[in-house]
């Protein structure tokens, strides 16, 4: 398999920015072209974006999500925040390279633990050995994140 290509440097705002939304929406495409959105728990490590098939109550193990990406090896992550004072509005969306990783890839260990210092839900789950999401950012598009405050 190939490398993942080199992340885009994100700015020090957007990277911020990323880092505090405690969630995000995931854009997949399935293979007859319907886009497929979730929202998702993530980290960033290392400029890339990480996300767990966790233990929360799913229909199947085989997430159509995960069935997208090794299709396509492209998904969209979109982190947002609203507000009534429309002053504070803001978006970051990455448009990224996609790869499922599984236990043992480079890069496996540190984002399940990074994963579990985010989320302390996760320090009780039995997360290693799941298939992990690995999303490498090519390409920024945002609005309202340069020069944002708190």
């Amino acid at each position: 398999m190939d490398p993942p290509p080199e992340p885009l440097k994100l700015s020090p705002a957007v990277r911020a920015f990323v880092e505090a939304q405690p969630v995000a929406r995931l854009a997949t495409v399935d293979p007859a072209g319907t886009p497929h959105i979730v929202p998702i728990c993530f980290v960033l490590l290392d400029g890339r974006c990480y996300s767990v098939v966790d233990e929360k109550p799913k229909r199947s193990a085989r997430l159509q999500r995960l069935r997208n990406i090794e299709e396509h090896g492209a998904a969209t992550l979109l982190c947002d925040v609203y507000s009534d004072d429309w002053e504070r509005l803001a978006w970051a969306m990455l448009r990224c390279h996609a790869e499922v990783l599984d236990e043992g890839a480079d890069g496996y260990a540190d984002a399940l633990e990074a994963l579990r210092a985010k989320y302390p839900q996760y320090r009780a789950m039995a997360l290693d050995g799941r298939p992990l999401i690995a999303l490498t950012p090519l390409r920024l598009s945002s609005w309202g994140v340069e020069g944002r405050t708190p």
